[in-house]
């Protein structure tokens, strides 16, 4: 039996799980919105055939779960606004607020919740992200299934057992696309120095990613094996990586990782307040 799911919120993470379950087989008719704004409520109304409600409370009645989908910032108001709800009701409560820890979510709601906290990435808007889980410890063995279920929906779920690793989580996959980004950019812009006209070079350097990643994911060999089978010895591949390993590119990322890390300990600091 499929549980009655809610989601506050109804931005791009609401959109990509709805499609995604929806997709999958979820029935539509036990998936429902709420939104403060009529164009958001109305357009995924539209999209999904699923119900729409402009009050929280109202949307909140009959659910089995809870998916808080609002910006970190609104977040404490949500909760303070339906706590005394949940207390009574006591359903399964996701959070894909970034940065906002399981204590904080537990005190604005001010009672003694199953809460499972993630930590989506930005492909996750197109079913092809990169997504970590957390549980507190009144999360249930049902409720990891089904938290696991909603969030795969939008892609990988990995769980981890220390809410502090998510902070590395978002390092490591929540920032992560942009690192990406940023090294295909300069990969382009090289391309187009040397010679290569833009379109060419953008669409050689995406093409280039995404076979790289879809090789990785796919092979048995790890991404060090990998770099090794195409990196023949004296050839053009080795001299870029030997100039790489010069401008010492690990120590780069790891410290630009470490910074990211930090951050995530900082926001979660100040975003629970």
């Amino acid at each position: 039996m499929q549980a009655n799911i809610c989601f506050i919120g109804a931005g791009n993470m609401s959109r990509s799980l709805i499609g995604g379950l929806i997709q999958s087989g979820y029935s539509a008719n036990q998936i429902w919105v709420a939104d403060t704004s009529p164009q958001a409520l109305e357009s995924i109304k539209q999209n999904f055939s699923i119900q729409g409600f402009n009050d929280n409370l109202t949307a909140i009645d009959s659910a089995d779960i809870i998916v808080l989908a609002v910006k970190p910032q609104q977040l404490k108001s949500v909760c303070l606004s339906i706590a005394d709800k949940l207390r009574q009701t006591k359903p399964l409560i996701i959070s894909v607020a970034a940065g906002i820890k399981t204590d904080s979510i537990q005190d604005w709601l001010g009672g003694s919740l199953a809460i499972v906290r993630t930590m989506p990435n930005t492909p996750a808007l197109i079913q092809a992200g990169a997504t970590g889980l957390f549980a507190n410890a009144q999360v249930n063995t049902k409720q990891k299934d089904d938290a696991e279920n909603i969030l795969r929906a939008a892609g990988l779920t990995i769980w981890v057992d220390d809410e502090a690793k998510l902070d590395i989580v978002t390092a490591l996959s929540g920032s992560g696309p942009a690192y990406f980004f940023l090294f295909m950019e300069a990969m382009q812009s090289a391309a187009e120095k040397l010679g290569l006209d833009a379109k060419t070079a953008e669409l050689l350097t995406m093409q280039t990613a995404f076979g790289a990643a879809k090789m990785a994911l796919e092979s048995d060999d790890n991404c060090q094996e990998l770099r090794r089978k195409v990196t023949s010895p004296n050839g053009t591949t080795e001299r870029a990586i030997q100039s790489f390993e010069q401008s010492q590119l690990n120590l780069t990322i790891e410290k630009a990782m470490q910074a990211a890390h930090q951050r995530a300990q900082q926001l979660a600091q100040e975003l629970g307040e």
